[in-house]
């Protein structure tokens, strides 16, 4: 995906939720990655935790705790000013 184009960038995210956007972004990035496919159908069908599972899972594989990452991951969020 070639963000150099902010306005393209903009116009392709106009009208979706983030979930919408991500889950768009995630499926056309790896159409036939079966894991990619399975995190998609349990998001659209709410299965938060098996998301959260799978999630886990990568990254535990990768040496990494999930609650820190995570934590650190909102804190991004939590500190902005409305």
């Amino acid at each position: 995906m070639d963000f150099g184009n902010l306005s393209s960038f903009f116009q392709m995210i106009k009208g979706k939720s983030p979930k919408e956007f991500i889950m768009n972004m995630l499926g056309a990035q790896m159409p036939d990655n079966p894991i990619i496919n399975n995190v998609i159908n349990m998001a659209n069908s709410g299965n938060k935790s098996g998301v959260e599972q799978v999630a886990r899972n990568l990254m535990k594989e990768k040496g990494l705790d999930f609650d820190k990452e995570f934590a650190s991951f909102m804190s991004n969020f939590n500190n902005k000013p409305r």
